[in-house]
């Protein structure tokens, strides 16, 4: 059975970086994309960061375009998110999730994703 587990998170002031990794344990499986979510306090989940394996295609909403990057292979059992330039409203709990192959998949769209991991973290103080 496989898990997702994300790590890297914790407490930056605006303007820091953090880089947040997501861990794949068990059994390999077959892979289309992984993405990042994220969930503030009294807010609904939003799309952060996916990258689509095949021909290593990323995503990004545009509130972190420019900002963070998200890396990682289908080769890998880690993703990662790069965030630079952390901004106050960046703070919310960091999950990340597997997609399988979904007729036009879109990545923002987070019931398109079957795996998640628990989260962690993130906390931007101004």
């Amino acid at each position: 059975q496989v898990r997702l587990e994300e790590s890297g998170g914790g407490l930056v002031q605006a303007g820091g970086s953090l880089r947040l990794s997501c861990a794949a344990s068990g059994r390999a499986f077959s892979r289309y994309a992984m993405g990042w979510f994220r969930q503030a306090p009294g807010k609904e989940r939003e799309f952060v960061a996916a990258v689509r394996w095949s021909g290593y295609v990323t995503y990004y909403a545009d509130s972190v375009k420019g900002r963070f990057t998200i890396s990682g292979d289908n080769a890998k059992n880690t993703v990662y998110l790069q965030m630079n330039i952390l901004k106050p409203e960046d703070t919310a709990v960091y999950s990340c999730a597997h997609a399988t192959f979904r007729p036009n998949w879109s990545p923002q769209d987070s019931r398109q994703y079957n795996l998640w991991g628990l989260g962690t973290q993130v906390t931007v103080s101004s």
